[in-house]
């Protein structure tokens, strides 16, 4: 989201300034989700649409991906054409008292509740939102937030009586009944740990700044599950610009506290386990890094870290990477003035031609078909004020929107909604007396590029099925993707294990590093029914004459299974993990070796899924039906073979 003005973004980072000073009280202190947010009544949540009906929205719930793009239950394209609805989050900037609204960003005291619902009553707000043509809301909240047992000032929501003494909670569940009701896609995000202004160095910098990893997952539970029966809460958004605080960087894929490679993967997979199986899970790219001074290492990683490492969830159709955009930033600049500003270029000094280019490197390349990272990008937040003069920035603006259209891509503009005379980055804003201003009035110099934007035609209608190639990693524990797997128990007790997502077969593996490709291409599920699934650690299944790693050891699947899975002790491999299949596996069988090179397909789809490693795959019109490794010393005991069958 936009700093203040007189904020300097990352400046503390850069003098090491002060951090916990000025930290207000926060949800460490409040009492146990469980106390302060009882679990909603049936009543109060909207039933979900019967089977068989038509939805009036015009689309239905929940969401899920083919490819690069977004798709309703009907397996419509459903492109995420948003906005950010945001106070929820909190909004006081850190210094002075929270009680004066001068000490709030852009002087909007938002009492930790979306904006506007002082000034105009809930049914106006949802109907100027609908003049707007978006169809997706991004709703932020702090972890504080859910935590909060005091009501909100009757003043919070003077133009919605109805709401007055309820916590912030509460309203925020009021918020998202009425945006469901109404047709919109809801996308909760977890914006800020607490009600703070985000996002320089404010406590707020991680998932797990001023508070556990689990604490932090054990929310986005309780959140899933509290609106996993309004329809269409379709999303969750799992944390906003991770960075840098005074000391430290977020990484992808460390293994250690700042992980956020690892957090997310966490997260995700307690959500569509343990809270809501239909929620799209929305990622977002590392935003900061490193110190802005000259001369030393300093960027926004954005989504570059997924090319090698990218993640894998439980549902192969729910994984969504976000990035954010804003002209006063850059790929190396963090958008500071004055202290903690460098050299680098914004995204405003670059030319049509290098914004795109960097668009493509930093984000948009997720979108590219076929690879273990293929996934919707949503540009979650990008925005701009009503009275910039600023002639680059204006040409930026312009230039991004039209990268976005011509790119069909997803989107939410920050802010939807602010105060006349406060903040002029607002779509739409609203005085005292609940009248609007904003981007629909003809004087808003952003209206031209706004409507090319949500009126370039794009992809409707059905998206066709492609195939699913995701990556299975090691690298700090296990790699289960696979629900039915789970369900039957740990197969290798101590060891690192890995099984491709239900739904798909394991397709490549790497000699060293642990990495596997898991795919559904050429077959679809190709899984029999039922629990029934075969670890093997020895040759019992390698019929007579049929040695195809001589003098390697073979784990090869029963005759009529599969490869699913793996597990490793160290860099040895300690079993295999087979399943049946749902019909009759015949052809013929070759070995593919990779102990000393990579031997992959020419043009091989899924990319490289374990980047400086030796890897082996199978051909698209193949299945892998056993791993073969040598034990003998001074040998690498990681995998060195497959045995690759021709799919029937």
């Amino acid at each position: 989201m936009p700093m203040p003005p007189a904020a300097l973004r990352l400046a503390a980072t850069a003098a090491g300034l002060l951090l916990t000073a000025t930290m207000p009280a926060t949800a460490s202190a409040a009492s146990a989700v469980s106390a302060a947010a009882p679990p909603r009544s049936a009543a109060a949540a909207p039933a979900t649409l019967a089977a068989g009906t038509t939805d009036p929205a015009g689309w239905s719930a929940p969401l899920s991906t083919q490819g690069r793009y977004i798709v309703d239950a009907q397996g419509d394209r459903f492109r995420l054409k948003g906005a950010n609805w945001d106070g929820a989050q909190g909004s006081w900037t850190g210094s002075g008292s929270a009680a004066d609204p001068a000490n709030h960003h852009a002087g909007q005291d938002s009492h930790g509740i979306p904006l506007g619902l002082d000034r105009a009553p809930l049914d106006q707000l949802l109907s100027d939102f609908r003049q707007l043509g978006v169809n997706t809301i991004r709703l932020p909240f702090s972890n504080e937030m859910i935590h909060s047992t005091t009501p909100v000032p009757d003043g919070a929501v003077a133009a919605n009586p109805q709401l007055r003494g309820k916590t912030p909670l509460q309203i925020y569940d009021a918020v998202v009944d009425a945006l469901s009701r109404s047709g919109f896609a809801v996308i909760l995000n977890n914006h800020t740990n607490t009600s703070r202004w985000c996002c320089g160095v404010d406590g707020n910098e991680r998932w797990n700044s001023g508070q556990s990893t689990a604490r932090w997952a054990d929310d986005w539970v309780f959140m899933a599950r509290r609106y996993a029966s309004v329809p269409r809460v379709v999303g969750a958004d799992l944390y906003n610009e991770v960075r840098r605080d005074v000391m430290d960087d977020p990484n992808w894929g460390l293994g250690d506290g700042h992980d956020w490679y690892g957090a997310a993967q966490l997260a995700a997979d307690r959500i569509l386990s343990e809270g809501n199986p239909g929620l799209l899970i929305v990622i977002e790219g590392i935003n900061w890094t490193g110190i802005p001074v000259d001369g030393l290492p300093h960027g926004r990683p954005v989504l570059t870290p997924a090319r090698t490492l990218s993640h894998t969830l439980v549902d192969a159709h729910k994984l969504v990477y976000s990035a954010h955009f804003y002209g006063y930033t850059g790929p190396r600049h963090s958008g500071a003035t004055g202290i903690g500003e460098t050299h680098d270029a914004r995204y405003q000094d670059l030319s049509r031609t290098e914004l795109a280019a960097a668009l493509d490197d930093e984000a948009f390349f997720v979108e590219e078909s076929g690879r273990h990272y293929t996934a919707p990008v949503w540009v979650s937040e990008f925005g701009i004020g009503s009275s910039e003069t600023n002639a680059a920035a204006r040409t930026w603006f312009g230039n991004a929107t039209d990268y976005f259209a011509d790119h069909d891509a997803d989107f939410a503009f920050w802010p939807l909604v602010g105060f006349e005379g406060h903040d002029d980055w607002a779509l739409l804003r609203y005085d005292g007396a609940g009248h609007r201003s904003g981007i629909l009035d003809a004087g808003d110099w952003r209206g031209t590029a706004w409507q090319h934007l949500m009126t370039a035609p794009g992809k409707t209608g059905p998206v066709a099925s492609v195939p699913v190639w995701r990556m299975l990693s090691t690298d700090h524990g296990d790699a289960v993707a696979s629900l039915r797997v789970r369900a039957a128990g740990d197969w290798d007790s101590g060891a690192y294990k890995a099984a491709c997502p239900d739904g798909s077969r394991l397709a490549g593996l790497s000699h060293t590093g642990g990495r596997g490709l898991c795919t559904d291409t050429g077959a679809g599920d190709l899984r029999a029914a039922g629990t029934r699934q075969t670890v093997v650690t020895d040759e019992r299944h390698v019929p007579a004459g049929g040695d195809w790693a001589s003098g390697y050891t073979k784990y090869q699947c029963p005759a009529g299974e599969f490869l699913i899975g793996y597990s490793l002790r160290g860099a040895r491999v300690s079993a295999a993990l087979c399943v049946p299949a749902r019909g009759a596996l015949a052809g013929g069988g070759r070995t593919v070796w990779f102990d000393r090179s990579d031997n992959r397909p020419a043009g091989a789809a899924g990319g490289d899924f374990a980047y400086g490693n030796y890897k082996g795959q199978c051909a698209a019109t193949e299945y892998a039906a056993g791993i073969a490794f040598t034990t003998r010393v001074g040998s690498r005991p990681g995998p060195a073979a497959l045995l690759c069958r021709t799919l029937p």
